[in-house]
C-alpha cells in the first residue's frame, strides 16, 4: 500500500470535538462555562499576558540577573600572555600581525588582548585592543609602552 496525501487520516480517538461553552445546562458547560463565578480569570479574553505573575517580577525578567548566564553579546578577543612576548626582540613594535608572522598567534579571528600571566623582561611597544591591569603594569615596569587600538 502506498501512502498518499489524500489517504492520511488521524487515529480514532486522537482528535476530540471542541466543547461548545455557554450553550445551556444540557450542554454541560452552561452559564459560567466552568470558569467559576467572578474574578479576572472568569472574564472574556485572555486573563493575563503570558509570563505574568501577579505583579511579582516574572521569571523571564529575573533569571538573567542571576549568576552563570551567558552574555548576550560577548566581546571576543585573541588572547596572549605577557610571558609569551619574552622571545621577541627588544624595542620592537608588537601587534596582531607581527604575532601571527612570528607564529605566537595561530588564529587571529578577533582583536588582540594582552593578559598578565608570567613576567616580561623585554622592552616592547605593544599595540592591542585591550590590556588587563596586571599586563599593563608589567609592560610598563619592563620599560615598554601600551597602545590601545580601536
Amino acid at each position: 500500500m502506498t501512502f498518499r496525501l489524500e489517504s492520511l487520516k488521524a487515529n480514532t480517538g486522537s482528535r476530540r470535538k471542541k466543547l461548545r461553552k455557554g450553550r445551556g445546562i444540557a450542554a454541560g458547560q452552561g452559564a459560567s462555562c466552568g470558569f467559576g463565578m467572578r474574578g479576572q480569570k472568569s472574564r472574556s479574553g485572555r486573563p493575563t499576558r503570558p509570563g505574568f505573575e501577579g505583579g511579582q517580577m516574572p521569571l523571564y525578567r529575573r533569571v538573567p540577573k542571576l549568576k552563570h548566564f551567558p552574555l548576550v553579546n560577548p566581546k571576543a578577543f585573541t588572547l596572549i600572555n605577557v610571558a609569551a612576548l619574552n622571545d621577541l626582540k627588544a624595542g620592537s613594535k608588537v601587534n596582531l600581525d607581527s604575532l601571527v608572522k612570528k607564529g605566537l598567534v595561530t588564529s587571529p579571528k578577533h582583536p588582540l588582548k594582552v593578559l598578565g600571566k608570567g613576567d616580561l623582561k623585554v622592552k616592547l611597544t605593544i599595540q592591542a585592543a585591550a590590556f588587563t591591569a596586571k599586563a599593563r603594569t608589567k609592560i610598563e615596569e619592563a620599560g615598554g609602552t601600551c597602545e590601545i587600538l580601536d
